[in-house]
């Protein structure tokens, strides 16, 4: 018997979902719908452990292939199974199965709860762009509303940014009681005794170079900005991508031309978030190729899927750059907020991790 939590299942359900539906609705960056911009839906197509199958909309009809057809599917059978997951999905909690939706699953050559992957891609859709007059085939990451909050960036030792300590040289017993302070808000306070001790943080560089030059690849001070954005979440009260962003714009550490009122630092916070989305993971090497070629699905909590395709950039990165915020992770798990000292300074990691709102 199959189980899963509410992400895990939600993927089934956008599969049910948008079969039922014969398209995808693009979303705006509030997450409503943008009626008019859709993509009629040609197939999908899904890898299992068995092989790859194929959804064909024919009509009213869903014709499921391995090669060659084997079944055909009414329409309003994969409408109605949505219908009856989303409930469930909706009262459940932890870890749940389906019988009913596992046995309809099985009927469709659908084994899995997660589609054969190991790319951000978690569905492949053949649509019809209706600008080109063209069939494409897109890959496409699935969020879901339902559960937790998805990440969008996970924290690890790769994601940690180094920052030197100036200003002042803290002692030995100081180090130790900063480093000893075990508050709720543990890396907020141990910055704030810092500070209190005449100390100022500087970002130094990134732990890891790969990371460090997939930034450099998008944009060659990306590193400075996210270390500045990372210190402030750090040593305030905010969170959100869009108001850190606001905050560092107005400072402008990195002192651009603001004459004309270029958006330096939202521009490039965006181009950040889109290649994560897409492809971009801090210990793999990027060499700017998406992974993602569609989008996002994004089932909300009423059970509708907003389409985010990348095609609409300009929505997509609104999207991103709206509704997602920093997290603090684990330090002890990924080794950061300590102070400790290499090559006679002073130094504190903080660390990076990116989650959707």
């Amino acid at each position: 018997m199959i189980t899963g939590n509410k992400g895990e299942w939600s993927e089934i359900y956008a599969l049910f979902k948008i079969l039922g539906d014969k398209k995808l609705v693009a979303g705006n960056a509030d997450l409503e719908k943008i009626e008019e911009l859709f993509y009629p839906i040609i197939k999908i197509i899904r890898n299992e452990s068995s092989g790859k199958y194929e959804y064909v909309i024919n009509g009213d009809l869903v014709i499921v292939s391995g090669g060659h057809e084997q079944l055909r599917i009414p329409i309003k059978s994969f409408t109605e199974q949505a219908a009856k997951l989303i409930s469930k999905i909706k009262e459940s909690s932890g870890s749940f199965s389906m019988p009913e939706t596992e046995e309809f699953m099985n009927s469709v050559n659908c084994w899995a709860l997660k589609a054969n992957s190991t790319t951000k891609s978690d569905i492949t859709i053949v649509i019809h762009d209706q600008q080109i007059h063209q069939s494409i085939e897109l890959g496409f990451s699935i969020k879901s509303k339902l559960g937790g909050e998805s990440s969008l960036l996970n924290a690890g030792k790769t994601t940690n940014f180094i920052y030197q300590i100036t200003n002042t040289t803290i002692s030995g017993n100081d180090i130790k009681k900063i480093n000893s302070i075990e508050t709720k808000n543990k890396i907020k306070d141990r910055l704030s005794s810092i500070k209190l001790h005449g100390g100022e943080i500087q970002f130094s560089s990134l732990e890891q170079d790969i990371f460090k030059n997939n930034l450099i690849l998008i944009d060659s001070f990306l590193p400075n900005i996210l270390g500045e954005v990372i210190k402030e979440f750090f040593s305030s009260k905010l969170s959100s991508v869009y108001e850190l962003s606001k905050v560092i714009s107005d400072k402008n550490p990195l002192n651009y031309d603001t004459t004309y009122s270029h958006s330096f630092y939202e521009y490039k916070i965006k181009r950040f978030l889109t290649d994560c989305a897409l492809g971009m993971m801090p210990s793999k090497v990027w060499t700017g190729t998406y992974d993602a070629t569609g989008g996002y699905l994004i089932v909300k909590e009423d059970g509708d899927v907003l389409c985010y395709h990348i095609y609409n950039r300009n929505q997509f990165e609104d999207y991103l750059f709206y509704n997602t915020k920093l997290e603090t992770a684990s330090s002890k798990r990924h080794d950061f907020g300590t102070i400790y000292i290499a090559d006679k300074k002073q130094y504190f990691k903080l660390n990076l991790q990116i989650r959707f709102c």
